[in-house]
């Protein structure tokens, strides 16, 4: 016996004939016919009989139709579970991003997929980028600063995002304020006001200045960018922080470029699983990559 059997039976018991339900399934009468004795074999009862130009069903025959369309009937639920998830009529979508990202990027891009498919559950989480590269088998998405970490699962697809820069920042009545742009040096021998361990921005700046040879000192250590901002309008010292973060300041903090060369970043999308994405994943992907890169300060 096979599902199929099955399904033709049930079939063949609705239209009581063989040829309507034959035309019904798209299959050859000799099809049908063959499917039916095949599956009467394996029973070892008749079936059905013959009547008229149709079939009547024999007792035997009626009790294992009751079975065929629940068969028929979970197919069919299948099917339409199937059709449900291929259109994004239902779903979930895991998100995880490290704080530049979730913060300044992602809230359009959700905005956007939850419009287009509304009954798709979603969670955002967020976190500094080791947090999310520890979270990630049990994400959809990630969304990470900086280098991407060594030892990822092999089914990880890496998927380079974004290019950002890092600024210093001070407070507007800062002497350094009205320059624009800043070496490390000048930066060295002020207090540095930087991000929890793990975040992205402070190993960029940490290496940033191992390799200019400089040794900064460390005043004050904050989890989050808008902590490390709050820091600096106190007159705590000087900060590091993405440029996206200072689009909407009000005049409170200056904004410093490094010199002789920018502080850059690549944001990157990991894809844990990629050969078993989910179709909600593959869409919010495909968005993101789609979007073009955003306006620097």
């Amino acid at each position: 016996m096979t599902p199929d059997q099955l399904l033709t039976f049930a079939c063949v018991a609705d239209s009581g004939n063989i040829s309507r339900a034959a035309q019904t399934l798209n299959l050859s009468q000799p099809a049908v016919s063959g499917q039916l004795r095949m599956l009467q074999e394996w029973f070892g009862e008749p079936l059905y009989r013959r009547s008229g130009h149709g079939i009547a069903l024999t007792e035997a025959g009626e009790r294992l139709a009751e079975q065929a369309r629940q068969l028929r009937q979970v197919y069919r639920q299948a099917q339409a579970v199937r059709e449900s998830w291929r259109g994004l009529e239902t779903g979930a979508l895991r998100l995880g991003a490290s704080t530049t990202p979730a913060s300044y990027l992602l809230p359009g891009l959700v905005a956007d997929f939850r419009h287009a498919f509304p009954a798709v559950s979603l969670h955002l989480s967020d976190g500094n980028t080791r947090e999310i590269v520890e979270r990630l088998p049990a994400l959809d998405l990630a969304f990470i600063e900086g280098d991407v970490p060594a030892g990822l699962p092999a089914d990880t697809a890496v998927h380079a995002w974004r290019q950002d820069e890092v600024v210093a920042i001070v407070r507007a009545d800062h002497a350094l304020a009205g320059k624009g742009a800043v070496t490390l040096r000048d930066l060295a021998a002020s207090a540095l006001v930087m991000r929890e361990p793990g975040s992205g921005v402070r190993r960029l700046v940490e290496r940033a200045f191992a390799d200019a040879g400089l040794a900064p000192s460390v005043g004050l250590e904050l989890a989050g960018v808008e902590g490390v901002k709050q820091a600096v309008r106190a007159g705590l010292g000087v900060g590091f922080v993405s440029v996206m973060s200072m689009r909407h300041e009000d005049g409170a903090l200056a904004a410093l470029r490094l010199l002789p060369k920018p502080l850059t970043r690549t944001l990157s999308i990991l894809v844990p699983h990629a050969d078993a994405a989910a179709r909600a994943a593959e869409r919010f992907l495909a968005m993101c990559l789609a979007v073009g890169a955003p306006d620097g300060v």
